[in-house]
């Protein structure tokens, strides 16, 4: 079965059945899915030697060495995105992605720019892939208006709502129960988590499902806030330490060594501190998020919808998700090395 078989059937041309196999631009919608009906009918199935030949082909003769993908920087100042090392690492391992498939990966900063001029300069470029790295606050209501449908998109973080695309992402509720677990293996008892109460972020349930295999009597309430008010939170902070009594306390917090010191105890010694993402965080221990697999990931993944022609608003989301690496520090000694473990006073 060929696709000149299926050109006469369908009564189009052979180079027509090809565009509309690959669901072209330049072929409607409805003439693509009848074409791959009577495809799917007459048990056509792909060469997959031929196919990669002919896509290597088309992206030789119609995309230079320095076509281009769009890496969208919505932070009211574009620097704060990179003084982030975790994102900084996406950006890293996204360029250096892009340039060995023969792309650039231009940024733009988005903060005080429209829309409409946007998509302006994004089409006059031929770039057809966006790249949407995590922004602070809510998404711009210039933006949500913005014509998605003409990109293949990929987003880095789960926050907000749009646009509606697929995710690269860290794997956070695996890394939060590697760390728990590793945090077992140093002796301690009674593990702690603290951090945001934010619905899109999944450490705190990794934890939960975590410590679900414990004793009753060593399963802790995770103290969670509301990221406007950490400032508030010292209080409710030190009150469930001396209900709860941890001996060690797993967090996406960078101000939580402050807040334990406010409470008279010290990192490392009379508590032990891991870190769910020790590049962003004072603490030594925790999860290294491998942020440059995660960027480079994400370039393999545009890559695949632009050959596909994949754009706009998919039916059905991805998500990719990219395990972290314990690493060990001092914030989290064996447990027998902490002056005096809490559990112990218990």
């Amino acid at each position: 079965m060929t696709l000149k078989d299926i050109a006469r059937a369908v009564g189009l041309s052979p180079g027509g059945v090809s565009l509309a196999m690959r669901n072209s631009p330049e072929v409607t919608k409805e003439t693509c899915e009848r074409v791959q009906r009577v495809a799917r009918e007459m048990g056509y199935r792909p060469n997959p030697m031929a196919t990669s030949l002919a896509q290597w082909r088309r992206s030789s003769k119609t995309q230079p060495l320095q076509a281009s993908m769009a890496w969208l920087n919505f932070w009211p100042d574009p620097k704060k995105l990179h003084s982030y090392a975790e994102f900084d690492c996406y950006w890293r391992g996204a360029r250096q992605s892009a340039e060995k498939f023969g792309y650039r990966l231009e940024e733009f900063a988005c903060h005080n720019m429209r829309a409409s001029r946007l998509l302006e300069i994004l089409e006059a470029r031929g770039i057809h892939g966006i790249i949407l790295p995590p922004y602070p606050g809510e998404f711009p209501n210039d933006f949500v208006q913005f014509q998605w449908d003409r990109f293949s998109t990929v987003r880095l973080a789960r926050h907000g709502d749009h646009p509606v695309s697929h995710f690269v992402i860290s794997a956070q509720a695996e890394n939060a129960i590697l760390a728990f677990d590793k945090m077992r293996e140093k002796g301690y008892e009674r593990i702690g988590y603290a951090g945001p109460w934010h619905r899109p972020r999944r450490f705190g349930a990794g934890f939960v499902w975590a410590e679900m295999h414990l004793f009753e009597e060593l399963r802790l309430s995770p103290f969670l806030y509301h990221s406007a008010e950490l400032s508030k939170a010292q209080k409710p902070f030190e009150a469930w330490l001396k209900e709860y009594q941890p001996d060690a306390i797993l967090t996406e917090t960078p101000e939580l060594p402050r807040m334990l010191e406010k409470a008279g105890l010290r990192v490392g010694k009379d508590i032990g501190l891991a870190a769910t993402n020790v590049l962003d965080s004072p603490v030594s221990a925790g999860i290294h998020p491998n942020g440059e697999e995660i960027g480079r990931v994400a370039v393999l993944v545009l890559i695949s919808l632009i050959n596909d022609n994949d754009r706009g608003t998919p039916p059905i989301r991805r998500e990719v998700l990219i395990h972290g690496s314990w690493v060990d520090g001092a914030s989290l000694p064996e447990r027998s090395a902490l002056t005096s473990p809490r559990s112990a006073k218990r």
